[in-house]
C-alpha cells in the first residue's frame, strides 16, 4: 500500500502566522455568535471565511496542501478561535483532528479526498457501531453514529465499526480481539438525524447519522495505529491524544474571553448599594486569582505539548510518562477554565444572565466542553492509579 511521503517545508515559502490569522477572525465570529447559537449551526459566511483562511487544513499533511501544524501551535489557533465563538472552535478542532485521517489512508485515497478538494471537511461520531461486511473490492457498511460535530458543513463522514466476513463470521485481530476499522464515506450517502438539542455548544450541530449497506472501497478505511503510516512528527501522536489537546484550547479560549469581558464590565459597573467593582478588594482578588489560574493551566498545557512533540520528533513513541502528562494537562486545563468562569459568572451578578451580554453563552459552552469524556474528573483517578503503579491500560486509544 502506497502511503504519503513527508515533505519538509519549502524555505522559500513565506511562513504563515496561523495564530494571527485566527485572531483576525474574532470580530466576524463574535458578530455571528448569537446566530450560531440560535440556528444551531455555523453560518455559510463563517464557513467560507474559515475555508478562505485554510483553517480546516491545519493538521493535513503538507504534501496535500495542509499546514501540518505542531500541536502547541494548533492549540493556540483553536484557543484564538474560541475567544470569538466556542462552537466554531469546537468544530474546527474536531474537523482538524479527524482530517489527520489523511496520514493513515493510502496515498491515492488521501489525494482524492483531501488533495484535490481544498474545501474538504471530515467529521465523525463516537464509538464503534454497525458492521462492515467484506465484499469484492471493499466493504458494505451499515451503522449509526452520534455526536458528529461539524457534520453540517462536512462533505465526508466516517465511522468506526467491526469487520465481518462474507459468511457472517467476525474478523479477529492476531491477538484475538475484534477487527475494528474507521471507514470514510461521502456525507451524501448518509441519512442525517437532527437531534442536537442541547444546553451549550449548540452551534456545533453535532447530529447523528446513519448509513445502510453503503459500498466503501478497500482504500477508504484505516486502523488507528500509532504512529500513522505517514512519517511526519504530528502523526506519531494518537488521534485520541490530539482531540483533548484541541478541546483544552477551546476551554482556555472561552475562559479568556469571559475574563476579558469581566474586566471590561468591572471597569464601569457599580452594583446597587455597593462600591464600584473596580474598587472592591474582593473583586480584585478574585480577578487576580482567576487570571493566574488560567495562565498556569495554559502554560502547563503548552509546555507539556512542546516537550511531547520534541520527543516524538526525535523518533520516540509516546511513552507512558508523556501519555500520563498529556492526560493531566488537558483535563486540568478544561477543569481550571470552568472553575474560573464559574466564579466570574457569579461575581458578574445579573449582568451575566442577560443573553445580550458576553457571559451566559460562553458559560453554557464551557460547561458543555467540560461534560465530554476528555474533561471528566474521573481522569484524575486514572492518573492517580497510574502513579501508584496500578495496571489500568492505555490512557489514550
Amino acid at each position: 500500500m502506497d502511503t504519503l511521503v513527508s515533505r519538509a517545508p519549502d524555505s522559500s515559502e513565506v511562513p504563515v502566522d496561523w495564530i494571527g490569522r485566527a485572531r483576525a477572525l474574532r470580530p466576524l465570529l463574535e458578530e455571528a455568535a448569537p446566530r450560531i447559537d440560535a440556528e444551531r449551526e455555523i453560518p455559510a459566511e463563517v464557513i467560507e471565511a474559515l475555508h478562505d483562511g485554510k483553517m480546516f487544513r491545519l493538521l493535513i499533511p503538507r504534501e496535500l496542501g495542509g499546514a501540518e501544524l505542531d500541536l502547541p501551535t494548533f492549540v493556540q489557533v483553536i484557543e484564538a478561535i474560541a475567544e470569538g465563538d466556542g462552537s466554531v472552535a469546537w468544530c474546527l478542532s474536531q474537523n482538524s483532528v479527524s482530517a489527520m485521517t489523511a496520514a493513515y489512508l493510502p496515498a491515492e485515497a488521501a489525494e482524492s479526498m483531501f488533495g484535490r478538494d481544498p474545501r474538504a471537511a471530515l467529521a465523525w461520531g463516537a464509538g464503534p457501531s454497525g458492521q462492515a461486511i467484506e465484499v469484492p473490492g471493499g466493504f458494505r457498511v451499515s451503522g449509526r453514529w452520534s455526536f458528529a460535530s461539524g457534520s453540517r458543513h462536512a462533505n465526508w463522514l466516517g465511522g468506526l465499526c467491526p469487520i465481518v466476513a462474507a459468511d457472517g463470521s467476525k474478523r479477529l485481530e492476531p491477538a484475538g480481539g475484534p477487527m475494528i476499522r474507521t471507514f470514510v464515506f461521502p456525507k451524501a450517502q448518509c441519512q442525517m438525524v437532527d437531534d442536537w438539542q442541547v444546553m451549550g455548544l449548540r452551534g456545533t450541530g453535532s447530529d447523528s447519522y446513519a448509513i445502510s449497506d453503503v459500498f466503501v472501497p478497500e482504500g477508504c478505511h484505516f486502523l488507528r495505529t500509532v504512529p500513522a503510516p505517514h512519517p511526519g512528527t504530528l502523526y506519531r501522536m494518537p488521534l485520541m491524544g490530539a482531540y483533548p489537546a484541541g478541546f483544552a484550547g477551546v476551554a482556555l479560549g472561552l475562559a479568556r474571553a469571559v475574563l476579558d469581558a469581566f474586566i471590561a464590565m468591572a471597569q464601569r459597573k457599580s452594583p446597587r448599594g455597593l462600591q464600584p467593582m473596580r474598587d472592591s478588594a474582593a473583586v480584585q482578588s478574585l480577578l487576580g486569582i482567576g487570571a493566574t489560574r488560567i495562565a498556569s493551566a495554559r502554560t502547563f498545557l503548552l509546555q507539556s505539548l512542546a516537550e511531547i512533540v520534541a520527543d516524538l520528533a526525535a523518533g520516540a513513541p509516546l511513552p507512558g510518562a508523556h501519555e500520563l502528562r498529556l492526560r493531566m494537562c488537558t483535563t486540568f486545563a478544561i477543569q481550571e477554565a470552568m472553575a474560573v468562569v464559574d466564579v466570574l459568572y457569579h461575581e458578574a451578578g445579573a449582568t451575566a444572565i442577560m443573553a445580550a451580554n458576553p457571559f451566559e453563552r460562553r458559560f453554557r459552552d464551557l460547561h458543555a466542553v467540560a461534560q465530554q469524556v476528555q474533561a471528566r474528573r474521573a481522569n484524575f483517578e486514572l492518573i492517580g492509579q497510574r502513579l501508584l503503579g496500578l495496571e489500568i491500560g492505555p490512557l489514550f486509544i
